[in-house]
This record gives C-alpha cells, structure tokens and sequence, in this order.
C-alpha cells in the first residue's frame, strides 16, 4: 500500500490524495501534524532523502527560520531535530510506494502509480 505523508490542508497533498482516489488506488495518508514524526519515520526520511531535498525553502516556515537554523537544517547530522520541531518544513507530499520506493512530489506519485 501506499502511504502519503503531509498535511492535510496543503493543496498538494490534495491533489495527490484525489489523484489516488479517482484511480481507485488504496493508500494510508500520515499527517505529520497530527500522526507525528517520530525518530523512525525522520531516519527513513534522511536515509532516502539530503535535506537539500527534503526542505521546502519557498514556504513560510523556512522564512520564519533564523539564518542560525536554516544552516544547522541542512546539516544531515542535525536536520532531525529541526524537522521533528518544524514538520511543516519538509515538502509534500512525500510518498513511501508499495515497493518501499520513495519520492517527493506529485510527480513521484504519478510516478509510482504508473500502471506497469
């Protein structure tokens, strides 16, 4: 199964839970405001992603960051702690595929979701 990891209120993360809907495609949807980001799922996060890749640096809660913490943030020995405080920080959706095959973005999901 799937598993789309997010916020909810992000337009994003909509379009990629209506793309699997109208596809028929069954998927679990983790809300990192709600469900959390625990010590597990930020090691999978950094094992398959650079935090270069991880942040989004166009949002609001990058601006909102000291200089301080957006180069302690991209330190991959040090990113967890700021992405556990700052979940909203991290660009969306991010996507764990059946396969355990990851991807960021829409485009990875259609991706992933491509019949074979």
């Amino acid at each position: 199964m799937i598993t789309i990891y997010g916020i909810s209120n992000c337009d994003t993360v909509k379009k990629s839970r209506r793309h699997l809907e109208q596809n028929n495609i069954d998927y679990h949807f983790h809300d990192f405001r709600k469900d959390g980001l625990d010590d597990a799922l930020l090691h999978q996060l950094l094992a398959n992603f650079t935090p270069e890749a991880l942040i989004n640096k166009r949002g609001t809660t990058w601006r909102q960051l000291t200089p301080e913490q957006q180069r302690t943030i991209m330190d991959p020995q040090l990113a967890a702690g700021l992405l556990a405080q700052y979940p909203a920080i991290i660009r969306r959706p991010v996507i764990r595929g059946a396969n355990n095959e990851w991807g960021i973005g829409f485009d990875s999901l259609t991706a992933l979701t491509a019949p074979s």
